[in-house]
């Protein structure tokens, strides 16, 4: 099938080519990342430029001997700082996609990214379909995402999808006005920075459209090593929420359902046991964030203190 019979809702590849890089964060998974770059070069379209920023040379080791093309950067511990690295090293490029360290992406994702912001100048931000996301789960093997990504799914009715915010771990954006705007991921929200994704995109809102790119598709790993230990992801599934209506970058709506699902989820799991997440650890984290909120002493920073 042709990426033209791909855009029912008349969408058509132009002409121009995009500058396209990829930019992936990581810390602590030297072969999950190693296993994720190398899956990149299958796109379709190849990437102009993939650019990976780690807190050490542990964290990519034997990246570099594998793939020499790729540029790799040393920037803080923490993804929003190391995305704004990523960023500050993209200066040649149109478009950046971030991805996670362990997503991976079908053999067109790129393309059908770059048709989108070739057909419509006025898009700012793209995301894409995650067919199957491993975070609520156990997670997926390296080997068990590549089967789910191979299992063919029904053509959706739309090309592009309005949504509020682009999925973290596959979000594309326009260079230009991130630059016109100095805009940049916000280095107060620590180490995962849950809702990073959020701030960003509606940081970038005012100046175009945000949508879901629904041939671009792919498969989250999310591979339980090297994250966050669960009380401080279940303070930030507090406190981060918070920040982010108080700022304005997240609506009361939003936020408040992010805080009760995330609550609701940890108060279930723990009492039934969960054993994939750690349920417990995230709810101490969700009440020690609700202590401090009563005493107004809540900030996303304080997740560094558990």
């Amino acid at each position: 099938m042709s990426p033209r019979s791909r855009f029912p809702d008349g969408g058509s590849l132009r002409s121009e080519r995009l500058r396209i890089g990829i930019a992936v964060a990581t810390a602590n998974r030297p072969d999950i990342v190693g296993e994720t770059v190398g899956h990149i070069f299958l796109q379709t379209r190849k990437a102009d430029a993939i650019l990976v920023c780690s807190p050490g040379l542990e964290d990519v080791e034997g990246l570099r001997e594998a793939y020499p093309g790729v540029v790799h950067i040393i920037g803080p511990r923490g993804l929003p700082h190391q995305r704004n690295r990523l960023m500050e090293a993209a200066q040649e490029l149109d478009i950046l996609l971030f991805i996670d360290d362990d997503f991976l992406m079908d053999s067109n994702y790129i393309a059908e990214t770059e048709a989108a912001f070739c057909d419509h100048p006025e898009v700012v931000l793209t995301t894409g379909r995650v067919v199957a996301d491993g975070i609520i789960g156990p997670g997926f093997s390296f080997d068990e995402a590549l089967a789910r990504l191979s299992i063919p799914v029904a053509p959706p009715a739309t090309w592009l999808t309005e949504v509020y915010n682009g999925y973290g771990c596959n979000m594309a954006i326009r260079l230009e006005p991130v630059r016109a705007n100095g805009l940049k991921f916000d280095e107060e929200l620590p180490l995962y920075a849950w809702l990073e994704d959020v701030d960003f995109s509606r940081s970038l809102a005012p100046f175009g459209r945000i949508v879901r790119v629904e041939h671009a598709i792919g498969v989250h790993l999310a591979v339980k090593s090297g994250r966050q230990r669960g009380v401080r992801l279940g303070y930030s599934q507090i406190a981060n929420p918070c920040y982010l209506m108080s700022k304005g970058t997240c609506s009361w709506k939003k936020g408040l359902f992010h805080i009760s699902r995330n609550l609701a989820a940890n108060i279930l799991g723990t009492l039934r046991g969960e054993k994939a997440v750690d349920r417990s650890g995230r709810l101490r984290g969700n009440l020690r964030a609700v202590a401090d909120l009563v005493t107004q002493r809540l900030a996303p920073s304080r997740a560094l203190r558990l």
